[in-house]
């Protein structure tokens, strides 16, 4: 009977001892599904804030980088993606030399480094170009009204891994937005710089490697499915051959369309016109596009997932505003409360 004891006694210390050399599940992260909401606030209360939107919940987190590190942003915010496990937060402030680039985890959202003047002056974009490797677009520092671009802007890029600034690629005036097509970049300008060049960059190389001149000012949206580039200019949404660096279509609008957004099967474009969304698909040889919703919004994101559509609304700058999902179909899911000026979208 002693030694059965001793057995049972034996077996159940190495039942616990296999139990306890169970790896514990991770636990989920804070940030881990779902959709950051870039507030951009107003620039001169400095209250642009980062917000987080589960898949599973209509409940946001509120101002989360000022939650996790207990300081604000301390400006407008601009942009925001990630790299590598790193999230790159765009801040820019009216002010020379306060304008600043915030690197933080993604799991948690903590600061890890910041990137300021003088190598961060007026960021606009930001993509993740390769490995530890991003791009970010700056106007450089700007005049007055009259003549707000004083000088070309240039593209900063970041490794990601040592959280420095390497070097500056001299751009163009009013440099903003940049899609990656295979080992190059092509990057445009804001309407309002008046510079007609679309900007070809070699990511091998980080150099520029062409110039175009298009005719207006190009701002390239996105790459469809059939690797071709989208650029809108003005009225016009162009098919751009990256390959050929040919124009092979012009879709031309009864006015500017706004927030021109490319859907999660990358044949469909989403964009506001005349206080309604529209949906229209790349291969169209008409720009009468099918009533989406109708509503217009400040701006546009495709959630890549559930292929769900969200649409920003900014009843001002002085007051929160709201976020509407919608199911790809055009039916409404929800509408959520944001902060200050929802500007923008990024899906993880």
């Amino acid at each position: 009977m002693k030694n059965q004891r001793s057995k049972w006694l034996l077996g159940g210390m190495l039942v616990m001892a296999m139990w306890n050399c169970k790896s514990p599940e991770a636990e989920p992260t804070p940030y881990e599904s779902g959709a950051f909401i870039i507030n951009s606030g107003n620039i001169a209360d400095k209250n642009g804030t980062i917000s987080f939107l589960s898949r599973t919940s209509a409940t946001p987190s509120l101002d989360i980088f000022n939650t996790t590190n207990a300081r604000a942003l301390a400006g407008k915010v601009q942009d925001y993606t990630e790299v590598d496990g790193k999230g790159l937060v765009l801040v820019d402030n009216n002010a020379v030399g306060e304008d600043r680039v915030e690197i933080v985890e993604v799991e948690t959202f903590k600061s890890m480094t910041t990137l300021a003047s003088p190598e961060i002056e007026n960021p606009r974009r930001v993509v993740n170009v390769g490995f530890n490797k991003a791009y970010v677009s700056c106007w450089d520092t700007t005049g007055n009204a009259t003549n707000s671009f004083l000088k070309p802007g240039y593209i900063l890029l970041v490794n990601t891994a040592s959280r420095t600034a390497v070097k500056k690629i001299p751009a163009i005036k009013g440099v903003e937005r940049m899609v990656v097509v295979g080992s190059e970049v092509f990057a445009g300008s804001t309407p309002s710089s008046g510079d007609n060049t679309l900007l070809v960059i070699n990511l091998d190389t980080d150099e520029v490697k062409e110039r175009i001149d298009f005719g207006s000012t190009p701002e390239p949206i996105a790459l469809d499915a059939d690797g071709r580039l989208w650029i809108q200019t003005g009225r016009d949404l162009v098919q751009f051959n990256p390959t050929s660096r040919a124009i092979e279509k012009r879709l031309t609008f009864p006015e500017v369309p706004g927030s021109v957004m490319l859907g999660a099967d990358r044949r469909t474009f989403y964009y506001t016109m005349s206080g309604r969304t529209y949906a229209i698909l790349t291969n169209s040889t008409t720009s009468i596009g099918r009533v989406f919703a109708a509503r217009s919004f400040n701006a546009l994101g495709v959630d890549p997932r559930t292929r769900r559509i969200y649409g920003s609304v900014v009843p001002s700058l002085t007051q929160a505003g709201y976020v509407l999902r919608y199911e790809d179909t055009g039916a409404l899911i929800d509408s959520i409360g944001a902060e200050i000026a929802p500007s923008g979208f990024y899906f993880r």
